[in-house]
């Protein structure tokens, strides 16, 4: 079972940027997808971003523009560039791993961002 640490969150004011980090203990390029989702009190997990083993991205709309997720295969790691950041970004973000053969889904333990002046 792959192992993913994220980090980089924190309090940051309305208009502020943030980058996140999820580091895996092994090859991102055997997973399919590496993604950041998020949950806010309250409500239900939802997808941020997605990045393919090509290095496709998809974002949710509510971050389009303001938001890029990208990887670095030397360093297995998969990062969120978080820019013009809102009340409504506050929430718990999780990296996640999914492989499709054979099926593998991985989550990390999550990392705290608060939006607030």
């Amino acid at each position: 079972q792959v192992q993913l640490v994220e980090s980089g969150g924190g309090l940051v004011q309305p208009g502020g940027s943030l980058r996140l980090s999820c580091a895996a203990s092994e090859s991102i390029s055997r997973f399919n997808t590496m993604g950041w989702y998020r949950q806010a009190p309250g409500k239900q997990r939802e997808l941020v971003a997605v990045i393919t083993s090509t290095g496709a991205a998809n974002y949710a709309d509510s971050v389009k523009g303001r938001f890029t997720i990208s990887r670095d295969t030397a360093k297995n790691t998969v990062y969120l560039q978080m820019s013009r950041l809102g009340p409504d970004d506050t929430a718990v973000y999780y990296c996640k791993a999914y492989r499709a053969l054979p099926r593998r889904e991985s989550w990390g333990q999550g990392t705290q961002v608060t939006v607030s002046s």
